[in-house]
């Protein structure tokens, strides 16, 4: 899909909703909750994007090499129209099922460079930024939100996934704006149907009280954008928290 980022195809029917994800198990590595970024009645797949020890070595895998897969798990997007997607780097795969669903909802997508960019030849319409200027427009996926709502009165509702604090910005644009939004979070999932704990964000278990949280939920929670915990569970910024899962 881009640069160190593959979709995986299972020839699998699975009865799924935009924005639920599944847990991927890779004996002896690890096991990992992906987004469903593809889905279809014959077929589903995910979006995964090389990072870590887990990542790298799904990477390697080949056509009709085997895994683990459980789920789906997590709540789902909400459909509305007159909508507005706002995602960030790989974060467009967990948004993908929902465009899918969508009546031409305006997409606003960005990431560091044109290497990192995913889906340009799947969905053709969007407004693209890059921190670098490589595509599209120089700049951040927030600016050009601001400036969309300004000029469109016609949204209703943004939905967003990508970096936390791009998030937190999208969410802060549309409380001012008084515009519902609806945003995916990524925690350390373990479990994926809430024994664990360790995916927790203030009173919410991320897991199965979301991942998908909307403007009522987000503004309760004091940890968005700030703190998350780490695979011991301990508590960490956000900073730390990327630097090390």
């Amino acid at each position: 899909e881009g640069k160190g980022q593959k979709s995986f195809f299972f020839n699998h029917s699975m009865d799924c909703k935009p924005g639920q994800f599944v847990k991927v198990w890779l004996p002896d590595v690890d096991e990992k909750p992906m987004a469903v970024s593809y889905h279809s009645k014959k077929e589903f797949a995910f979006t995964s994007q090389s990072i870590g020890k887990f990542t790298n070595e799904l990477n390697k895998f080949k056509k009709g090499d085997k895994l683990g897969i459980r789920g789906p798990y997590g709540n789902s997007f909400s459909i509305k129209n007159n909508a507005c997607i706002v995602a960030g780097g790989v974060g467009l795969s967990s948004m993908s099922t929902l465009i899918d669903k969508l009546k031409n909802p305006l997409i606003i997508y960005g990431a560091r460079s044109k290497a990192h960019l995913i889906y340009l030849k799947r969905f053709k319409n969007m407004i693209v930024a890059t921190d670098d200027g490589s595509f599209g427009r120089k700049g951040f996926t927030t600016d050009v939100l601001n400036q969309v709502l300004n000029q469109n009165k016609k949204i209703k509702i943004v939905y967003t996934c990508g970096p936390e604090m791009m998030m937190r910005k999208v969410f802060e644009i549309c409380s001012r704006q008084k515009i519902q939004c609806e945003a995916s979070l990524e925690r350390y999932m373990a479990c994926g149907f809430g024994i664990c704990g360790k995916c927790m964000i203030n009173d919410k278990i991320c897991c199965v009280d979301g991942p998908i949280f909307n403007s009522q939920q987000l503004s309760k929670m004091p940890e968005f954008g700030n703190f998350a915990r780490l695979k011991s569970g301990r508590k960490v910024t956000i900073k730390e928290y990327h630097s090390v899962h």
